[in-house]
């Protein structure tokens, strides 16, 4: 089993997809106007994580004291010890949402990103194709531009007078 809270876990997750310490994203996500909505939409997740981290400490706390060794609960102990129990896996899976849901803003950053870079691939690989890559007519100097290849159906069957 882990050994770091999920708040911990949420933090690093955080740092690493941003690159700046929690600290500086945590001012940045509270400017006005948003400059990064993804970046604001963890940090409010985040601040969620913070109130059932608290509270899976505050569950595992109180369990510990009602079920501390050489003690035998009371009768009257069961009930508040069944109550403890599943309150904690509350928190617990509570904490694990806001863990994924984190998990999912990062992702949808870096699907972000990459969409970002797309067009202006797309377009590099357009214009290298274009470039010096491009067959040039016989005797044409090599700093003249190359003709544009023709788009649209062949001249096949057009005949001579098109």
């Amino acid at each position: 089993m882990s050994t770091s809270t999920a708040l911990e876990q949420a933090d690093a997750l955080i740092e690493q997809a941003w690159g700046q310490p929690i600290a500086t994203l945590e001012a940045a996500a509270v400017q006005r106007p948003v400059k990064d909505p993804l970046l604001r939409s963890a940090m409010h997740i985040r601040s969620t994580l913070v109130v059932t981290d608290n509270a899976v400490a505050v569950y595992q706390d109180r369990l510990h004291a009602l079920t501390r060794p050489g003690q035998v609960p009371a009768f009257y102990d069961l009930e508040r010890i069944t109550s403890s129990a599943a309150d904690l896996r509350v928190a617990q899976a509570e904490s694990r949402t806001a863990l994924q849901a984190i998990g999912h803003v990062i992702e949808a950053r870096a699907a972000t990103v990459t969409a970002d870079r797309a067009p202006a691939v797309r377009l590099a690989q357009a214009a290298v194709a274009r470039s010096g890559h491009a067959p040039r007519a016989l005797g044409q100097a090599p700093d003249q531009p190359a003709p544009s290849a023709a788009v649209g159906p062949s001249g096949v069957g057009l005949g001579p007078g098109r």
